[in-house]
């Protein structure tokens, strides 16, 4: 059985997701994975940063916590369709305890930088997750009115601090690294085919040096408008700093990446800004225009890292050989 389908299975035995169809889940299943312990391995320590949350296919799961004295005592036992480990990423905190599997056990493991894209790319599901979290979880918990009343409040704000540039409404670089590292690290026989897209803003430090830092922001407000509108759903467009942008495209390959790069420049050029150089001065339109370097694997890559490399070399032959263009990588993986 694909582990695709063992994941689809787990969720559909766990609470967590109970109520969404079959469809929906096939939507996510692909941003996470499984993971094997056998008995008495650790998942994770106490004082611990919270990386991943779990939801247990088979096997049970013991949380352990020292009290004041600095003994250890039982919390809890997870077993099949149970979830833990989401209070750590939830909060950003460390782990408040450690989880140790007492016999052989496989779990569902979805990494944080994923919880908050299900949040904020799938809203039936994510809200419906965090419903089930506040309403699974006030039966564990004595004092649950504080957790409810803090997941509430954490929903909106928290998970757009994590992940999103706030000027240019974009994901930011760590959101685009997670996701490339976690699509590209995954156990497979084959490379996945990925495309990833840098771009910089021509000129754009003439502008900044020109029109002030405001006017600067205004040009990376409107560009991240622009791209958000062109990215399809399954796709990342980031903020990586400054004026330096990328897209990570799964499953494209270099033709179609490189269409998708001469949309970004055309719809770019498009883009009608104007500024005045000083209080009482004209308004004075500036043209944008973008250079973008291509790269894929496994045509040029075997790795995230390698991919983000292959394409900024491609960038960088892209705005010395006159801007303003796409060029693909030419390197080979």
């Amino acid at each position: 059985m694909k582990n695709s389908q063992i994941i689809l299975q787990a969720l559909q035995s766990c609470d967590l997701f109970s109520g969404i169809g079959e469809a929906q889940l096939k939507g996510i299943v692909d941003l996470m994975h499984l993971a094997n312990f056998a008995a008495g391995d650790i998942i994770f320590t106490q004082g611990q940063p919270g990386t991943a949350m779990y939801i247990v296919k088979s096997g049970h799961i013991v949380s352990m916590a020292r009290d004041s004295d600095g003994n250890e005592r039982e919390v809890y036992e997870f077993g099949p369709g149970r979830f833990f480990g989401e209070m750590s990423i939830i909060d950003n905190a460390p782990r408040s305890a450690t989880c140790e599997a007492l016999e052989d056990a496989e779990l569902v493991v979805l990494d944080a930088i994923d919880f908050y894209r299900i949040v904020w790319e799938h809203a039936h599901i994510g809200v419906q997750m965090l419903g089930r979290m506040a309403s699974i979880m006030a039966g564990w918990l004595d004092e649950a009115s504080w957790f409810l009343q803090d997941i509430v409040r954490w929903g909106e704000t928290a998970r757009k601090r994590a992940v999103i540039d706030e000027v240019s409404g974009l994901f930011n670089r760590r959101f685009l690294e997670e996701s490339m590292r976690s699509r590209l690290s995954r156990q497979s026989e084959r490379l996945p085919l990925c495309s990833l897209l840098m771009l910089d803003i021509d000129n754009f430090h003439e502008i900044n040096e020109r029109f002030g830092s405001e006017a600067g922001d205004a040009v990376i407000a409107s560009v991240g408008a622009a791209y958000s509108r062109l990215v399809p759903e399954i796709c990342v467009a980031a903020r990586l700093a400054g004026d330096e942008f990328a897209f990570f495209l799964p499953g494209v390959a270099a033709g179609p990446a490189v269409e998708f790069g001469e949309l970004i420049c055309r719809e770019s050029q498009q883009l009608f800004l104007e500024f005045r150089p000083g209080p009482d001065a004209a308004p004075v339109r500036t043209d944008l225009s973008v250079s973008i370097g291509v790269a894929c694997t496994p045509e040029h890559a075997n790795s995230a890292k390698e991919l983000y490399e292959a394409a900024d070399r491609a960038l960088f032959r892209a705005k010395e050989t006159g801007r303003n263009r796409v060029v693909l990588s030419s390197s080979g993986g």
